[in-house]
């Protein structure tokens, strides 16, 4: 599945909600909603770090003024989603490469994981 896109400030786990452009010929900084795309030259900012930023000194901050909503769930979002349920709920099948030869336990295996039936 996607992941949801992050604020792009160093260290910020948070989702981003909004998305700061700068004008460089007007010398103005612009903080509207997350762009439906990531773009060059645009950076993705949570909500704290867009309320909280400020423009460099000479420079005009123009800031959204309604609250920024974190975007809806796509559909690749949705179909991923669904695709890592049905994957989960699969019945895991032995084979006959998947025995523990230590200790002669059969394990259970899917792609590059093992489940390891609990000690008797």
């Amino acid at each position: 599945m996607r992941s949801p896109r992050r604020c792009s400030r160093n260290g910020c786990p948070r989702q981003a909600v909004a998305t700061l452009t700068y004008v460089y010929g007007d010398s103005t900084a612009v903080v509207g909603p997350l762009a439906a795309f990531a773009e060059p030259h645009t950076y993705d900012l949570c909500e704290t770090h867009a309320r909280s930023l400020t423009a460099p000194r000479g420079w005009e901050l123009v800031r959204h003024d309604g609250d920024f909503a974190p975007p809806p769930p796509t559909t690749d979002d949705l179909v991923a989603l669904a695709e890592a349920v049905r994957e989960a709920a699969r019945p895991l099948t032995s084979r006959p490469d998947d025995t523990d030869h230590t200790h002669g336990h059969q394990t259970g295996r899917r792609g590059h994981l093992r489940v390891i039936p609990p000690p008797h």
